[in-house]
């Protein structure tokens, strides 16, 4: 019985330890960040859906790439896939082209002691953003950056919620077809990505680069009006907010995770209220323990008021997209639960062109249409079959 007792106290205090650990680094993160918004731009917008479409591009546009390359995932597996993105990054700095790669540190966990050397071997200047340290080593072991970014000569851009990995193809048994969205950009937003990845190299390396004016070549005026949104934990749930609000007849929601805040379930609810009509688009699959328990209950409340949940039958749903009318659209690498909102580093693409933004709802559509609607009795069923992990996944939805 003593054993057990000092056993139980030591998780207690253990748990206690996290929870001051957390608490302080939140702290000392909120005191450093500023709410900055990129400035309105002219891009031009081509869209991705399939990883072999994008990736055909983005190997394209490296190939081709004449100064530098600077590339910025959350995920780089150790693959056949992964191993050839990497045998052509190699083979650009051994060129003379400068490559910069920037990884997570949790996220990129796969890459090898031996991948590394071979990079660094070529030429190629790797980085892992986010490394958790003293103090707060527990909540910076949380912050994570999930942003997805690529500069070629700077004058190309992309951005979205593809990473690299066989299962972005839709090569892994496990989750088959992959559903993602990725855009490309050409034209002033380029800009703005540029800073951003300079922004995430200097947080990493803490590298001065010299000659920055050597990576902001003059750009054309694009179509279409976008801007660029980053995010380190912080203001993104007002951003949500803010589009919710500006609703008048429809949002339309995909993201492989839905655990909202408590104040955007709230605005959701207001939306309902101006009869906005509301479609939500979520994998059938989940991809990580526990994500699909933890909606559950947003779900119950939120379809009773006659929000439609859609359940993506095809593959895995991986894409990260808000609809507001055909006024506004958000393409970028932010989930809609409380990781992105209050942990991860996010860059998200807001674009108002009403044409581009059909052709976003045209993709979504046609998403819908291999999905499933969520009815009251499978939501109650869904309920009954998880009611413990249901618990679980509600007192941990912070850190999923």
């Amino acid at each position: 019985m003593r054993a057990i007792f000092w056993i139980v106290l030591i998780i207690i205090i253990l748990l206690l330890l996290l929870r001051l650990d957390y608490s302080l680094g939140r702290k000392s993160h909120l005191k450093k960040q500023e709410d900055e918004e990129f400035p309105l731009r002219d891009s031009n917008i081509s869209l991705y859906s399939t990883g072999e479409t994008l990736f055909n591009d983005l190997f394209t546009d490296i190939r081709n790439a004449k100064e530098h390359v600077h590339v910025e995932f959350y995920i780089l597996q150790d693959d056949d896939f992964s191993k050839g993105f990497v045998s052509l990054v190699k083979q650009k700095a051994e060129q003379g082209v400068k490559v910069r790669l920037l990884l997570d540190w949790v996220g990129s966990h796969n890459v090898t002691k031996e991948m590394e050397k071979d990079l660094t071997r070529s030429g190629v200047s790797l980085a892992y953003s986010n490394k958790p340290k003293f103090p707060y080593l527990f909540y910076k072991l949380n912050a994570r950056n999930h942003r997805k970014i690529s500069v070629i000569d700077g004058n190309i851009g992309y951005i979205g919620g593809f990473n690299i990995g066989k299962e972005y193809l839709g090569k892994d048994p496990k989750f088959g077809f992959w559903r993602d969205y990725h855009l490309k950009l050409t034209g002033e937003g380029v800009a703005d990505l540029q800073t951003q990845f300079l922004k995430d190299w200097y947080g990493a390396t803490k590298e001065e680069i010299e000659n920055r004016n050597a990576y902001y070549p003059p750009l054309p005026i694009g179509k279409s009006k976008t801007r660029l949104i980053s995010t380190n934990g912080v203001f993104l749930e007002g951003q949500f907010m803010n589009m919710i609000k500006q609703a008048e007849q429809e949002i339309i929601i995909g993201s492989p995770y839905f655990v909202p805040s408590e104040q955007l379930k709230e605005e959701l609810k207001n939306a309902v209220k101006r009869n906005v009509r509301i479609h939500i688009l979520l994998p059938k699959k989940p991809d990580h323990p526990l994500v699909k328990e933890a909606a559950i209950p947003y779900m119950d409340e939120l379809s009773k008021l006659g929000i439609q949940f859609h359940m993506y039958t095809r593959g895995f749903y991986h894409a990260k997209v808000i609809c507001i009318d055909d006024k506004l659209c958000d393409i970028g690498t932010a989930n809609f639960d409380k990781r992105s909102l209050y942990s991860n580093y996010e860059i998200n693409c807001y674009i108002h062109d009403k044409e581009v933004i059909q052709e976003v709802k045209n993709m979504v559509t046609e998403d819908f249409k291999t999905s499933n609607e969520l009815t009251r009795d499978r939501i109650e069923e869904l309920k009954t079959e998880n009611k413990f992990k249901i618990k679980i996944a509600t007192w941990v939805s912070h850190f999923l």
